[in-house]
């Protein structure tokens, strides 16, 4: 039976920007379904409104809040408890308020990240991995994928340092990983990404046509890309074009989307709503 109440609780998304988002279709569509009296909204937050965004979290009708780019790291110091996976992450992109309004904060992004994989048949024993980026979603897929016994990670970034401080974090984490980072300007990239059998794009490029990371990815079939956009992008069709695996970044934000509804109302996400909500499926096609 739904669950009932006489109560409209709230859940924020918290980033900027967030007008694109399909998470609050996803979240109150799960709602609805389920019979919890809440609401799930974008709020547009920029770093000096931040602060004071957090500190509205902890009044009595919030359940939560998921958190995007650009605050998953920044938002960390603001939070009363963060749980070992987003400690070790550095990123948090769910918090969930407590009964007495203390805010703890989680990441669902890097089980959501394997969770997509694993329903593509991807498993990540022994593999070679590029992912494009350094933001908390990078350092999420970064953790992830390490913990989950890949050989070689590569952080390739444009601005080298950022890239550096994510796979030093790893390294210090995984001591028996091979990884190292690069600038998107260094030759050596086109032979990682060559060599690689997985490559994720954990930037935002690819929100609009014609935008992409990597203009020619020289990539092939025994290769899968993923791009973290839910949307068909430039990467994906030219990769697709070269003959590799290619997947969007749909079934990541669900699943991660289902693991934080499951933390702020204690109810199995309905995952199939979630879906058609999102992208007029009930699953990925």
């Amino acid at each position: 039976m739904p669950a009932e109440s006489t109560l409209t609780a709230e859940i924020i998304l918290i980033g900027d920007p967030v007008a694109h988002s399909r998470s609050p279709a996803m979240h109150n569509a799960a709602l609805a379904a389920l019979g919890i009296a809440a609401r799930y909204r974008a709020v547009q937050t920029s770093a000096a409104e931040l602060p004071q965004r957090i500190a509205d979290l902890r009044r009595a009708e919030f359940l939560g809040a998921n958190v995007t780019l650009p605050h998953k790291q920044a938002v960390m110091a603001l939070l009363d408890e963060i749980e070992p996976i987003a400690a070790r992450i550095g990123a948090v992109n769910t918090i969930i308020r407590q009964p007495d309004g203390r805010l703890v904060g989680t990441n669902t992004d890097a089980p959501g990240l394997l969770a997509d994989l694993a329903a593509a048949a991807w498993s990540p024993a022994g593999q070679a991995v590029v992912i494009l980026g350094a933001s908390g979603a990078a350092r999420a897929a970064a953790f992830a994928l390490a913990d989950a016994g890949v050989a070689a990670l590569t952080i390739v970034n444009r601005h080298l340092m950022r890239a550096v401080e994510v796979a030093a974090a790893v390294a210090a984490n995984q001591p028996a990983l091979h990884v190292r980072a690069l600038a998107l300007t260094d030759p050596t990239v086109a032979d990682a990404v060559a060599d690689c059998t997985l490559l994720i794009n954990a930037t935002a490029l690819g929100w609009h046509d014609g935008e992409t990371p990597l203009p020619d990815p020289p990539v092939g079939p025994h290769c899968l890309v993923y791009d973290m956009v839910y949307r068909e992008t430039t990467l994906l069709r030219t990769a697709a074009m070269r003959g590799a695996h290619v997947r969007d970044g749909r079934g990541m934000l669900v699943e991660q989307g289902a693991l934080a509804f499951e933390r702020w109302t204690g109810h199995p996400a309905p995952r199939d709503v979630m879906w058609q909500a999102a992208f007029g499926v009930e699953h990925r096609q």
